[in-house]
C-alpha cells in the first residue's frame, strides 16, 4: 500500500486510500501543500478546502474517471446533481463547487490540465431565508423582559424601545449622540449605510422610556471619561454593538422568541408592522434609509407569509387535515 504524506483531514486521507486513482491522490497532497504554505491559509481553512473534495475522490471513481483533462462542463453538471441527491445542501453544494474551481485553477496553473471548465458551471440557486421576525405579541413580551427596577434595566428597555419603535440598525443607535436625540418630536438624527444621514422617527412609548434612561440612570453611568453617547455601560464608556447584540439576545431567548432572533430582527419586525398596518411600500423604505425600493420589497413577502400563517392558524376551515375530502 502506498503511504501517503498525512493530510490535515483524517476524512481525504481515508477517500484516497480506498481511490484507485494515484495520480488524483498525488495532486490532492500537492494541492493541500500549495494552500498551506503559498497561500499560506489558516489551517482550519486549508482543512475544510480538502474536505469539500472529498466527493470529487468518490464520484471520480464511481464514475471511473482517471484523467482529469475528461472532467468537462457535462461531466461537472453531473457531479453538482449527484451532490444534491446524496443529500447536500445548496450551501454546501456551493461551497463544495468553489473548493473544485481552487484546485482546477491549481492544476491548470502548475500545468496538470490545459483546459478548465470549472468556470462554466454555476452552483444552485441558494433559496433566500426570509428573516426572523416577531409578532406583535411576541415584541410586547421582549419589551417587558427588562427589570425596570435597576438601572441596566430601565436601559435596556429604553433601547429595545428605540431599536423597534424606529427600525434603525444597532450601527445606528450605537453612534448616536444625545445631541441627535429629540424627544419633543420624536426624531432621531443617524447615519446609516454609505454614510448616509438620515432623521429616524420614533414613538411615544420609546420617548418616555428613552427620557427616564437619559434623566434618571445615564447621569449615574457617566465618568470623567465620558462622552456625549447616548448607550452607556455601568462604567461609563459608550455601549458597543457587541453588548447590544447581547441585551438583545438575552432578552429574547428569556421572552421565548425565535432562536434566530437578533437585533436586525427588530428592524425587520418594524418594517413587517407597518406593512401589516397598511403603510405604503415607500414610506417604509424612507423610514429604514434604503436607496432602492427592491431592498424593502423583501418585507411585502414576509407580510404575506404572516398573512398565510395566521390564516392556517386561525381560520376554522384552514386546517384541511380536520375535513374529510369532498365526495
Amino acid at each position: 500500500m502506498t503511504t501517503f504524506k498525512r493530510l490535515p483531514s483524517p476524512a481525504m486521507e481515508v477517500a484516497l486510500l480506498r481511490s484507485e486513482n494515484v495520480e488524483l491522490s498525488a495532486l490532492v497532497r500537492d494541492f493541500t501543500e500549495h494552500i498551506a504554505t503559498t497561500r499560506q491559509l489558516a489551517e482550519h481553512t486549508v482543512r475544510n478546502y480538502v474536505n469539500d473534495l472529498v466527493p470529487l475522490v468518490d464520484y471520480l471513481d464511481e464514475k471511473g474517471v482517471y484523467d482529469l483533462e475528461k472532467v468537462d462542463r457535462l461531466l461537472l453538471r453531473g457531479y453538482l446533481a449527484w451532490l444534491m441527491t446524496t443529500g447536500y445542501s445548496r450551501s454546501s453544494v456551493s461551497r463544495k463547487l468553489s473548493a473544485l474551481k481552487s484546485f482546477f485553477r491549481f492544476l491548470r496553473q502548475t500545468g496538470v490540465v490545459e483546459i478548465d471548465q470549472t468556470d462554466l458551471v454555476t452552483g444552485p440557486k441558494k433559496v433566500k431565508k426570509l428573516p426572523a421576525i416577531a409578532s406583535s405579541f411576541e415584541i410586547e413580551r421582549l419589551l417587558d423582559e427588562p427589570n425596570v427596577t435597576t438601572d441596566a434595566g430601565i436601559r435596556d428597555r429604553a433601547l429595545l424601545e428605540l431599536l423597534y419603535g424606529a427600525g434603525l440598525r444597532v450601527s445606528e443607535v450605537n453612534r448616536s449622540d444625545v445631541g441627535d436625540l429629540d424627544l419633543q418630536t420624536r426624531e432621531i438624527r443617524v447615519v446609516g449605510k454609505g454614510s448616509k444621514p438620515r432623521v429616524a422617527l420614533f414613538g411615544g412609548q420609546a420617548a418616555r422610556w428613552i427620557e427616564k434612561y437619559i434623566g434618571e440612570v445615564r447621569p449615574r453611568f457617566m465618568s470623567r471619561q465620558s462622552d456625549a453617547a447616548v448607550w452607556m455601560n455601568q462604567s461609563g464608556g459608550r455601549l458597543t454593538m457587541r453588548s447590544m447584540q447581547r441585551i438583545v439576545k438575552k432578552y429574547a431567548v428569556a421572552a421565548g422568541l425565535d432562536p434566530d432572533f437578533h437585533t436586525h430582527s427588530l428592524r425587520h419586525s418594524f418594517a413587517t408592522h407597518l406593512l401589516d398596518g397598511g403603510a405604503d411600500l415607500r414610506v417604509v423604505q424612507d423610514l429604514l434609509g434604503h436607496t432602492s425600493p427592491a431592498t424593502t420589497q423583501i418585507y411585502t413577502h414576509v407580510s404575506a407569509e404572516q398573512a398565510r400563517k395566521v390564516y392556517l392558524d386561525s381560520h376554522p376551515r384552514a386546517n384541511k387535515k380536520k375535513y374529510a375530502d369532498p365526495a
